[in-house]
Formats: C-alpha cells, sequence, structure tokens
C-alpha cells in the first residue's frame, strides 16, 4: 500500500535533485539537454562566491528575512487565536458559517488576490477612503508608490489568505481533547478564559511546536506569487525576495547555473535552520518534529 507514495516521492521528490549538479557548473543550453548538461564546465563555488559577493545579497537577504519574519509574527499566532474563538462559539451552525468563510481566501489564486488588494489600497480605493473619512490622513496614501509599506502589506495579506485554512491543524488538535478536562476546570471553578489558558492552550502545545519549527525552517520562503504580483519598480528595493530574484535571473536573464545555486543555498540554510529549531525544541519543550 505504501509502494505508490513510495514511487511518488522517489519520482518528484528525489530524481529530479540530481539537477543541483547545476549549481557547480556554467551550464548554457545548446543541442541535447544532457549533452549540454554533463559537458558544461565545472566551476564549483563561483557561483556560490558571486551571489555573496553580489551587491544585490543584502538587499535581497534583508526583504526575504523582513518579509517571513512579519508574516511570521502575525501569521503564526493568527490561527491559534482563530482556532480558539471559533471552538469558543456555542451555535453548531454559525461555527460552521465562520470557519467556511475564514478558509475560503486560502483557495483563492494569488492572482485574484492581489488583484483584490490592489484595488483596495489604490489611491481611490476602500482602505483610503475610510482613512479619509476617519481624518486620520487628509489625502490618499500611496501604499504601492512607497516601499516602506509593502512588507506590511505582504505579511497582512499572507495573514488573511492563509489564517483560516492553517486554523483547520488546531481546531482538529481541539477536537481531541478530552472533555472531561473541561468539566473538571469547571467543577475547580474555571472560567471560560482560564479554561483556554490552562486547558486548550496545553493540549495545543505539541501542534504549535511542530508548526513553528516548519515554519522557521522556511523563514526563507517569502514567497514568489504575491511579490511577483504586487512589486512595481517603485517598490523593487523592498519587494524582491530570493524566489523573485532567481526567477529574474535563473529564467529570465538565462543565467539558470546561477538561478539553481541561489536556490541551493536558500534549501540549505532552512535544512540548518529546521535542524537547530527542533534541538531548541527538544530542550526547552521535550517537544521536537523528530
Amino acid at each position: 500500500m505504501i509502494m505508490p507514495a513510495f514511487l511518488c516521492t522517489l519520482l518528484f521528490s528525489y530524481t529530479p535533485m540530481f539537477g543541483l549538479y547545476m549549481a557547480f557548473i556554467n551550464y548554457q543550453p545548446g543541442g541535447s539537454f544532457f549533452g549540454s548538461f554533463f559537458h558544461s564546465e565545472f566551476v564549483g563555488l563561483r557561483w556560490f562566491q558571486y551571489f555573496f559577493d553580489n551587491g544585490d545579497f543584502w538587499l535581497i537577504m534583508r526583504n526575504t528575512l523582513a518579509q517571513s519574519s512579519l508574516s511570521l509574527l502575525f501569521g503564526f499566532p493568527a490561527p491559534i487565536i482563530l482556532a480558539i474563538a471559533i471552538n469558543e462559539i456555542s451555535s453548531g451552525a454559525f461555527k460552521r458559517i465562520v470557519q467556511t468563510i475564514s478558509y475560503l481566501p486560502h483557495f483563492i489564486s494569488w492572482v485574484i488576490a492581489a488583484n483584490i488588494i490592489v484595488t483596495l489600497l489604490s489611491s481611490q480605493g476602500l482602505v483610503n477612503k475610510v482613512l479619509m473619512l476617519l481624518h486620520i490622513t487628509d489625502k490618499p496614501v500611496g501604499f504601492f508608490q512607497n516601499g516602506h509599506y509593502f512588507w506590511w502589506i505582504i505579511a497582512s495579506s499572507n495573514m488573511w489568505k492563509d489564517m483560516g485554512f492553517n486554523a483547520i491543524m488546531y481546531l482538529a488538535a481541539i477536537a481531541s481533547i478530552n472533555p472531561e478536562l473541561f468539566e473538571a476546570a469547571k467543577v475547580d471553578g474555571a472560567s471560560r478564559m482560564k479554561q483556554m489558558l490552562y486547558v486548550t492552550l496545553p493540549a495545543l502545545r505539541p501542534t504549535i511546536v511542530i508548526l513553528l519549527i516548519l515554519a522557521v525552517g522556511g523563514i526563507l520562503n517569502a514567497g514568489f506569487d504575491q511579490q511577483y504580483l504586487l512589486q512595481n519598480n517603485l517598490v523593487l528595493k523592498y519587494s524582491d525576495v530570493i524566489d523573485t530574484y532567481t526567477y529574474r535571473y535563473g529564467l529570465q536573464n538565462g543565467m539558470f547555473s546561477y538561478g539553481a545555486a541561489v536556490g541551493l543555498f536558500k534549501s540549505v540554510v532552512a535544512f540548518i535552520l529546521v535542524l537547530l529549531v527542533n534541538r531548541l525544541a527538544k530542550k526547552v519543550n521535550d517537544q521536537s518534529l523528530f
């Protein structure tokens, strides 16, 4: 029964890894793929050195870490809070409606979501109209003309889009809590708030730790779709992250080996972060991914 999953993993996850060799050669397409691939000049770590010495390195890393950190700061606790809030709703029908509405944005493609965000934040959009109506600002704010707003736009949009869907995992963990624990807490005089603090949250701790390890491990995965669709030349210095940088140089400029080297660097850093955070979590909370 496990054979189909094993074959799919081998075919789609491990077999393509031979392409990592491209990061160590000067690949130039021409003729047959395998002929060009295996007969290209071996350059060792030249592309990695070029990336580190390039003036773009610190700018790309700053944008990637800033956007990922803000998305993690706002996006990680949001589904936990939402799951606990939904669990506290007494009406079953209203609970299902709220849950359905909350995870619908996850199924909207970034192409549509980006258009919604651009429309809302445009000079004549709803956000600017509300800000001016409340006299918070006297004139429309150029959200997409000022790069300082871009990091916050990405963090907010990521939280809005994935909050409801990520809450499903926490709702499943809450559903597995023994109801007798809540009954015992009620007998001891615990309020709804104390039940959440001393029963629900401790029961969610294993799930929170595992998802936090995975989230920190992917901190360099700031995203691609949202940055590519929302960025423009005015905010490029704040919007360009590793994935968009790799796409621009690796595919648009034809520097395939350089793009592969940048992507491999990101994967290695992510792997190291997963190991470090997993070990730290095991020492602190005795909870770990492996």
